[in-house]
């Protein structure tokens, strides 16, 4: 069974910058990839980023693109998401996620999940 956890977020000036943490607990099978996701108040859970765990290859979100950067750390078991250039529209509770697999990233092809981290930026 595959746990994770989510570190690093709090409150940020317009501008500022963040990196998030996800530890990874449990079996990384082939095809494994962690995705971060957000969800801001009344609104549905958004896709951000992802990156394979073998390979490292990243997918960005349009809103993501340019501003954050997913990475991981095999050796560490880590997942991190660096965020630069934070708005108040990025304002939201991050999670980070995890799939066996292959699909869409959309949060239903994530059977994993961490418990989220609140991320404010103040305007």
């Amino acid at each position: 069974q595959v746990q994770l956890v989510e570190t690093g977020g709090g409150l940020v000036q317009n501008g500022g910058s963040l990196r998030l943490s996800c530890a990874v607990t449990g079996p990384t099978f082939s095809s494994f990839a962690i995705g971060w996701f957000r969800q801001a108040p009344g609104k549905g859970r958004e896709f951000v980023a992802d990156i394979m765990w073998d390979s490292g290859t990243t997918v960005n979100a349009d809103s993501a693109e340019g501003r954050f950067i997913i990475s991981r750390d095999t050796v560490k078991n880590m997942a991190y998401l660096e965020m630069n250039n934070l708005k108040p529209e990025d304002t939201a509770v991050y999670y980070c996620a995890g799939r066996q697999g292959f699909g869409d990233y959309e949060d239903y092809n994530y059977p994993y999940w961490g418990q989220g981290t609140q991320v404010t930026v103040s305007s």
